[in-house]
């Protein structure tokens, strides 16, 4: 490393990064699995094995990610590609809305299912009327149906996009030699997509295993990993503490695996196609359109059912856990606004807060390793992706363990909260910042320069302009993702900084629906409003950046 390369504001910028990853991320990890070996009496590894609830915590988790996976699949795969290849009426609407399903919080979802599904819910007692006796919402049934309905969209998002870009002209050739059309889309078609269906159905498995809000509120007595953990993580004593990070280390072994499997599929099935063009929409009339446009309708209608419910429930009156269905009242709604605004509050300050960070650090640091490389950039860069390795709990366990004490005590402070948010979702932004970064042209930068402009006064009135428009997308992006944040701040959080999430939450332990509604909405809204603008004024897709 040169003498000139030190001296460079760049290389000491790019040391501050690593130090403050290596402190806020690498640190936390290490702390996981430090304290999994850790405590009096056998390690937490030694427990795991021995103990049969751990067991089955893993094996059910694994169960449980397998099965939302394949069902994902089924329903995302056939309704990407009757968006893609067929036109019928209603098919802007059905190729839209599953896209709202990524804005409404996992908790607000699982709440709204048990509004209508369960023991005491709106769908569940209408038909108990006519002699119909639903399974309980609860367990494996709850858990399956709420997750499918949720993460289908990942899959639709990820196979739609391949259909979009597949050359048809390949297609053709083979029917031209005889083959039938649905044996040319399986021998020539489905190879060239299926690195993307397995691609985007990996990602479902990792965001089951790591599911934290859905899992806690359905699970009721099914012993899964994320549950484990947090249960760990809120009592007390040494086994819990080294049980936690054990827990937390087999999480994160299993995303690991599964993100190390994703790269090897992908990198497995590149395929080129120059000067291809797509399908054409066939458009379908009639009877055919119906019975294309009917079950693809309903998945979408499914899919949206907990945003009209959660609507419904906001103005319903309701007399302790019991809903009065039919009554209306603007009451719970009041007390989100009037007698109790605290979490709605600390949402828009720590989520607000943490998006200016996540996205400012985001910037500087993709610059640094995209045009400033030096011997520290691909450390930074690496280190900057581990966060996609660790779900929620993982990461409040790991800020727990790392910062419950010592030279920087932020346990019970509103910091870690915030810190809790920007590492989270610190990637979306890299992930965005890098992508336009790669588009801009090197030339652009030193003609400033060589103008007289210093290099840092470059970046801001050159390079940071051209970079506006995807550093606003991962704005928004990033501020719907965290101010819905549920399993890393409800472990590291503390008395007075509850936020609406954990608001949410904690109503429905304590079976308020109605008020939980209430609280639900307004999260709901905080988070389209911000989206809707960004789209209207400013012309950005949020979603274009998943």
């Amino acid at each position: 490393m040169s003498a000139d390369s030190i001296r460079s504001p760049w290389f000491w910028l790019t040391a501050l990064a690593l130090a403050l990853l290596a402190l806020f991320v690498l640190y936390p990890l290490l702390s996981i699995i430090g304290g999994s070996f850790s405590g009096e009496g056998p390690s937490g590894w030694a427990q795991l094995v021995s103990t049969s609830k751990y067991r089955e915590a893993v094996l059910n988790t694994l169960i449980l990610a397998s099965s939302v996976t394949v069902i994902c699949t089924l329903i995302g795969v056939p309704l990407a590609y009757v968006t893609a290849r067929y036109s019928f009426r209603g098919k802007a609407l059905i190729a839209l809305l599953p896209l709202i399903t990524l804005v409404i919080p996992e908790v607000i979802a699982a709440q709204t299912w048990l509004m209508m599904l369960g023991n005491n819910g709106l769908i569940t007692k209408f038909l108990r009327e006519f002699g119909i006796r639903l399974p309980s919402f609860y367990g494996w049934f709850g858990l399956i149906t709420s997750m499918s309905f949720i993460y289908y969209t990942y899959v639709y998002i990820g196979t739609v996009a391949a259909i979009g870009k597949f050359d048809v002209q390949l297609e053709e050739a083979a029917q031209s030699l005889g083959t039938p059309p649905g044996r040319a889309r399986m021998k020539v078609m489905l190879p060239v997509i299926l690195p993307a269906i397995l691609a985007s159905a990996l990602l479902v498995f990792t965001m089951t295993v790591g599911n934290f809000a859905i899992s806690i509120i359905l699970s009721h007595g099914l012993p899964l990993l994320s549950v484990s953990t947090y249960q760990a993580a809120v009592s007390e004593g040494t086994t819990s503490i080294t049980m936690q990070s054990t827990l937390a280390s087999v999480s994160v072994l299993i995303v690991m695996s599964v993100l190390f499997l994703n790269r090897w599929i992908v990198s497995r099935g590149r395929y080129e196609i120059v000067q291809g063009r797509g399908a054409r929409p066939v458009p379908l009339e009639g009877l055919r359109g119906l019975m294309v446009a009917a079950p693809a309708g309903l998945v979408v209608a499914i899919s949206l059912l907990p945003l009209v419910t959660i609507a419904l429930g906001a103005f319903t009156k309701a007399r302790g856990p019991v809903m009065q269905w039919g009554s209306w009242t603007f009451e719970n709604l009041e007390r989100v606004f009037v007698t109790a605004p605290g979490p709605l509050l600390n949402s828009l300050l720590y989520a607000g807060i943490a998006t200016f960070i996540s996205i400012a650090f985001s910037a500087v640091v993709s610059y640094l390793v995209v045009k400033k490389p030096n011997v520290l950039t691909t450390w930074v860069d690496y280190i900057s992706a581990v966060p996609l390795a660790l779900s929620g709990t993982v990461l409040g366990v790991g800020l727990l363990a790392a910062f419950n004490g010592g030279w920087l005590p932020l346990t019970g402070t509103s910091a870690i909260i915030v810190m809790a948010y920007v590492v989270r979702r610190m990637p979306f932004g890299m992930r965005n910042a890098q992508a336009t970064l790669h588009n801009i042209p090197n030339s652009i930068e030193e003609a400033s320069i060589s103008l007289g402009s210093p290099p840092v006064r470059t970046f801001f009135r050159v390079v940071l302009p051209i970079m506006l428009p995807a550093v606003a997308s991962a704005t928004i992006l990033t501020w719907t993702t965290t101010v819905a944040e549920l399993s890393a701040s409800i472990l590291v959080y503390s008395g007075g900084r509850e936020t609406l999430p954990i608001q949410i939450f904690r109503l429905i332990d304590s079976g308020l629906m109605a008020y939980a509604s209430a609280y639900g909405l307004v999260l709901v809204a905080v988070i389209l409003i911000p989206v809707i603008l960004a789209n209207r004024l400013f012309g950005i897709d949020v979603f274009s950046s998943k």
